[in-house]
């Protein structure tokens, strides 16, 4: 009779939702949160905010993990191999699913069969900026103006080929016509220092490395490209309210799992990334370090990488970069 019981019970056990079984005490034990550069960047900061918000809500330590190397693709690998028991998740910048598949003939991963989503995190806007002391405009149509009437034409500074960054400069120039030449640096410190020395005479970079020389007049932002002025320098337009409609062109990032992770941890993890990121004390901190966080159902990031993928594609062929 008992063997007869518990073999009447095998159905219903496997019909029974997550929560009822097995998962329903996740996380039950410390999560790790793959990181794919190094510590102190922007990418590492503001994952370690989301993970003391996580840590908080959900009582189980989020740890940060770095796995840096080949363009964040070591740490997306490492996601896409882990275990599928929503104890491994990562934080993934959008350059790797979008942009790094056409720039690098083979990649460790799929986006698109390896990952699973789980939220939108957060938005980091690119500036335009050019050297005050160089460059005399103080608005777009006027640095267009004056880069046309260049002799020789103009060149502009990215952290290297195939960034966010190279790939807005280049399709800056090619909206505007420009005559640009790009030069490749190690990172923004980098190209800072070529621009305040006249060697390069605009970048579309990212603004947390901008604000310091920007605050101090060495720099002037003539636009931000996000669909909204940014809050820390409320007196810079879009690029659209600059002239440039439709130039909407920053990093963000996201939080990804194992393809496999069961649904409802997915969900759960989202809902709550959704729940802090409300906070406005949150969000001002946020913004401190150059930020703008955003938040996401899995199926709403699904439909924001299918939307931007064609952009990025695009950008990609107008810069003439080539896979590797």
């Amino acid at each position: 009779m008992p063997q007869r019981r518990a073999l009447l019970a095998t159905p219903f056990l496997a019909a029974l939702p997550l929560a009822a079984r097995g998962q329903a005490a996740w996380p039950d034990r410390p999560v790790r949160v793959l990181v794919g550069f190094p510590p102190g960047g922007s990418l590492d900061v503001m994952t370690r905010l989301a993970c003391e918000q996580m840590t908080q809500r959900l009582g189980q330590p989020f740890v940060v993990e770095t796995r840096t190397g080949a363009s964040g693709n070591i740490a997306v690998e490492a996601i896409a191999r882990a275990t599928p028991d929503g104890y491994t998740i990562g934080t993934v910048s959008m350059h790797n699913l979008l942009i790094n598949p056409l720039l690098f003939r083979r990649l460790p991963y799929d986006p698109d069969r390896d990952l699973a989503w789980i939220s939108a995190m957060w938005d980091l806007p690119n500036v335009l900026v050019v050297p005050a002391q160089h460059v005399p405009a103080r608005t777009l149509a006027e640095f267009i103006a004056w880069a046309k009437a260049r002799p020789g034409g103009v060149s502009f500074g990215s952290s290297g080929v195939g960034t966010t960054i190279h790939l807005s400069g280049a399709y800056l120039a090619n909206r505007a016509g420009l005559d640009a030449q790009h030069v490749s640096f190690r990172g923004g410190a980098q190209t800072i220092t070529a621009m305040l020395s006249g060697d390069v005479q605009y970048a579309v970079d990212n603004l947390a490395s901008y604000v310091g020389v920007i605050q101090e007049g060495r720099m002037r932002a003539l636009a931000v490209t996000l669909p909204q002025r940014w809050p820390a320098l409320p007196e810079v337009p879009t690029m659209a309210e600059a002239g440039m409609p439709d130039f909407e062109v920053s990093p963000w990032h996201l939080w990804a799992a194992p393809r496999g992770t069961p649904q409802p941890i997915l969900e759960r993890l989202s809902a709550e990334v959704r729940a802090a990121w409300t906070d406005p004390a949150l969000q001002q901190r946020a913004i401190g370090m150059g930020a703008r966080l955003t938040g996401s159902t899995p199926e709403g990031l699904a439909a924001r990488l299918a939307r931007e993928k064609p952009i990025w594609a695009e950008m990609v062929r107008i810069s003439g970069a080539q896979p590797e």
